[in-house]
């Protein structure tokens, strides 16, 4: 024990603060952006463009691409945030936009096998 019973506790040290290097918020916002565009013009082209009748896979996918295009606001808006420019809310901006690549996949995959006509019977 390091303390005697009549001492108060020392509250925890909170950990130094870690600053990005110069550009990665830059960069991070420029690939949420792109990736962004693509999804809202694919959207466009899933919506309003494609041939053909709704089906319930393609609905699927408009919604899970829906989900993609709200985590990557989430995301912009996260690395928009001063608070971004810290190491560990980085590394969290990062966790939401690899979720909302990742879905973006998901729901392009299932738009292409929909729009092939895969899932018909």
């Amino acid at each position: 024990m390091t303390g005697t019973p009549d001492s108060p506790a020392k509250p925890a040290a909170k950990p130094a603060r870690k600053e990005l290097p110069p550009g990665y918020r830059q960069g991070i916002i420029t690939a949420v952006t792109v990736i962004l565009g693509f999804s809202l013009v694919f959207l466009r082209f899933w919506s309003f463009e494609a041939e053909g009748a709704w089906t319930v896979p393609s609905v699927i996918a408009a919604v899970i691409l829906a989900v993609s295009i709200l985590f990557q606001m989430v995301c912009l808006w996260r690395s928009l945030q001063l608070s971004d420019d810290d190491e560990a809310e980085y590394a969290k901006t990062l966790r939401w936009f690899l979720a909302s690549i990742v879905t973006l996949l998901v729901s392009v995959l299932i738009a292409a096998l929909a729009y092939s006509g895969l899932f018909r019977g």
